[in-house]
């Protein structure tokens, strides 16, 4: 094993990937296996360097040899010297040419001379919309025609790379503004998940059992005549009422049906966003064109008079059955992630853990051939069956209490939820730039969220409104109508502007809108709907959720903890989006927030 030659703790000189310039590091360890050091920048970045990209702070000060011969300024010919030599864009006005008088000064008098190059890289500057687009999520630069001007004037004996004084007024910008490796070279520099949510290992193990509790208690508790949720414990059914074989059997064939009209040769095929490696995988979009295939097979279901009641009926049971089969496929997704090559990990759940890795996901896109596991769970089993879930409330709500319509709070829950998982489907392809495709590996948490928590838990006012139905007037439904309205117009309409950006940055319809260009190539969208607030598709979704639950009366605190629990959701990915943003772009984040200072929850974090 050969020995290493920097120490932990030590300062050195490291080169900044896919670059040539050097910026001071800190050594924090060292990989035997690997034989890479793990280096911490001025500015907290933490990369993998090797031994050969890392020098001592006193080599930055080398002699040349005396020959004339050597340099590589006599190398470079006559044409070095002559008249159209102009000054570079990347050089203080300050400097300028030497008179001829200068330049037949002795060598001698030169040999103890310091000479300083300039190493300023181009600064970003900030355009409109025609050239670039983007905002805080994700907005690619092709960074093939920015270069770093370097201008050497190896004229003496000693060179001393040190920035001049000009320099060092732009050393605050100069940090931020790094030319940032190709995706190529960073997927090559993939490295463990250091910064853990949710409570970090011990939450990720508390929160495995603490959602499917959360969701057997919500549904125990909504078939109680007296629903408080502080009537604890709800009486418990028996142990071998809970499983049905013939139910866990219902449940799979519904999965396979979803899977079958996924693979199906219709739609379009359209590419993902660049992955680590630079591959963009290609996704078919059809999943409008399978909920018209399920609402055409309940329909023949319903003319065959094969009653939705069994679903309500037997609620609880296909609520552990989908439970089962996201554990067996979680354990499955996390055995072949042992398989996975490092580029294929997820950023977030590649922390070394087997509990965290479990929970978050280890492998970002998981795929048997072309069918893509996260992708296909992420919308049609949980959230198509969400909306068959409601219907079947709906006419188990006119079986049990006789109705030959159903009330007007079960039309209002129904109608609203139908509209936003319609639209979720009509704009599918605006998923692929979301953070649970691009960051988010697919393991017990998303697994069991969209399978478990989306379609049970979602469809809990219904489910509520069948045991405890609430009368509506119609000015109360009427101004409920256009709280969702409201709240979904906000949501669409930033929604909307967002995957614009991201999918076509040089679209003339968005050529008003302005932009504050980041170090990394991606930029921050500062105007339209994402000019007013920090995240407005948020207060979309708090809205929207209101007027899911008002339909339910105010009785029971039950029906709204879709609100709280979103509520809560939506502070913990604002907070995290916040931090993240703030880590990844620096001073143009911190001119973000000096421009949009309103923040959907002001004083929580």
């Amino acid at each position: 094993m050969p020995a290493r030659k920097f120490a932990d703790e030590e300062i050195v000189m490291g080169r900044w990937p896919g670059s040539v310039l050097f910026y001071e590091v800190q050594v924090a360890n060292y990989d035997d296996r690997t034989h890479l050091y793990t280096v911490k920048y001025k500015d907290g970045t933490e990369l993998q360097l090797k031994e050969n990209d890392m020098r001592s702070l006193s080599s930055f000060r080398f002699r040349k040899s005396s020959s004339s011969s050597g340099s590589p300024s006599r190398r470079s010919g006559s044409r070095s010297r002559s008249g159209s030599r102009s000054r570079s864009p990347g050089r203080p006005a300050k400097h300028k040419r030497r008179s001829s008088s200068q330049s037949r000064e002795p060598r001698n008098a030169k040999k103890n001379t310091t000479v300083e190059p300039d190493l300023i890289p181009l600064k970003l500057y900030e355009n409109n919309t025609n050239r670039y687009n983007g905002e805080p999520d994700i907005t690619e630069v092709n960074y093939s025609s920015l270069k770093i001007l370097q201008h050497e004037r190896i004229d003496s004996e000693i060179v001393h790379l040190h920035p001049r004084k000009e320099e060092k007024k732009m050393e605050k910008m100069y940090t931020e503004e790094r030319i940032f490796e190709t995706s190529k070279t960073v997927g090559r520099l993939c490295m463990k998940t250091k910064e853990l949510e949710f409570g970090g290992r011990i939450g990720a193990f508390f929160m495995i059992f603490l959602m499917p509790a959360t969701v057997f208690y919500l549904l125990l508790m909504c078939k109680q005549k007296d629903p408080r949720v502080l009537n604890f414990p709800p009486p418990l059914p028996a142990f071998d009422s809970l499983w049905e074989t013939r139910v866990f059997g219902v449940f799979l064939l519904w999965f396979f049906l979803q899977a079958l009209f996924y693979l199906l040769p219709i739609g379009k095929v359209v590419e993902g966003t660049p992955l680590l490696n630079g591959i963009r995988l290609e996704y078919r979009i059809n999943g409008f064109y399978a909920f018209i295939l399920t609402t055409v097979a309940l329909g023949i279901c319903l003319y065959f008079e094969m009653e939705l009641y069994y679903l309500y009926n037997h609620f609880l049971q296909f609520a552990i059955s989908a439970t089962v089969f996201s554990i067996i496929l979680s354990i499955y997704l996390y055995v072949r992630s042992l398989k996975s090559s490092e580029e294929e990990l997820s950023p977030g759940g590649n922390s070394g853990n087997i509990i965290y890795d479990f929970f978050m996901g280890r492998e970002l896109n998981p795929r048997i051939g072309s069918f893509d596991l996260k992708y296909f769970c992420e919308l049609r089993p949980g959230l198509i069956g969400w909306v068959v879930i409601n219907l079947a409330m709906l006419l188990t709500e006119m079986k049990v209490h006789h109705q030959s319509m159903p009330s007007l709070s079960m039309i209002l829950v129904n109608s609203f939820q139908l509209l936003y998982v319609v639209d979720a489907l009509w704009n599918e392809e605006a998923i692929l730039t979301t953070m649970d495709i691009t960051h988010d590996g697919l393991g017990f948490m998303l697994a069991f969220g969209d399978l478990v928590w989306v379609p049970f838990l979602y469809s809990l006012q219904a489910f509520y409104l069948v045991n405890h139905p609430y009368e509506v007037s119609w000015p109360t439904a009427t101004a409920i109508l256009t709280l969702n309205l409201l709240g979904y117009y906000i949501f669409r309409g930033a929604n909307s502007q967002k995957n614009a950006f991201r999918r076509n940055p040089k679209d003339p319809k968005l050529a008003h809108l302005k932009v504050i260009p980041t170090a990394t190539g991606k930029n921050l969208l500062a105007s339209g709907w994402w000019g007013l607030v920090r995240h407005p598709n948020y207060l979309g979704d708090i809205l929207m959720a209101l007027a899911w639950s008002l339909p339910c009366g105010f009785n029971h605190i039950l029906p709204y903890f879709y609100v709280i629990y979103f509520i809560g959701l939506l502070i913990h990915r604002e907070a995290r989006d916040e931090r993240q943003c703030k880590k990844k772009y620096g001073i143009a984040w911190e001119k973000y927030c000096q421009r949009v200072p309103y923040r959907i929850f002001p004083y929580i974090y």
